[in-house]
């Protein structure tokens, strides 16, 4: 039983410095980055991908988007929001799910339901740097500068380690699958 993705699709590219100019000129442009983006993302992983859009902004031709090289796409219908959607797959997924979203409500409501959240913006980490392996390029390297940004060093000793939860456990071998 593999994990399941399910993207909060407008969040992801409004949180996303690239995607976000592409959506600022084109909202279709902005999708379609993101969907590039996971296909490359899918073709190295082979997680079940959906992406969830609000439906007020859906092209015309809404049937041609319900698969893009094996991501589902869904677009919300009137009066349900995206959220409604992702909560509705989320309460079907529940431990196979992992959330990508930046929207608190639904962040709260999807760990309440025992699946995986992860920011938008680590996931988008995380899809550069499969992507850059992908192409071929090294992604530490590529990351180096951003990972150590902040760090002190320090000899301080903390407290002995804590052991996370069973839960919190659960969901970290969610985060490394992907």
């Amino acid at each position: 039983m593999g994990i399941h993705i399910i993207i909060d699709g407008y969040n992801l590219i409004r949180q996303s410095s690239q995607l976000s100019v592409l959506d600022q000129r084109d909202i279709e442009l902005g999708r379609h980055g993101l969907l590039n983006l996971l296909s490359t993302y899918k073709q190295i992983r082979s997680h079940q991908i959906s992406v969830i859009f609000d439906g007020r902004g859906a092209p015309s031709n809404n049937m041609a988007w319900d698969q893009y090289q094996g991501i589902r796409i869904r677009f919300s219908r009137s009066p349900k929001l995206a959220d409604d959607v992702i909560k509705e797959l989320v309460i079907k997924e529940r431990e196979r799910a992992v959330v990508v979203t930046s929207d608190r409500d639904v962040m709260q409501f999807a760990q309440e339901k025992g699946a995986a959240v992860i920011s938008s913006v680590q996931f988008e980490k995380k899809l550069r740097a499969i992507s850059s392996i992908k192409m071929g390029l090294d992604p530490e390297v590529m990351f180096r500068e951003e990972e150590h940004e902040g760090w002190v060093p320090t000899t301080k000793k903390k407290g002995p380690s804590r052991k996370l939860s069973k839960k919190e456990r659960q969901n970290r071998l969610k985060y490394e699958k992907l």
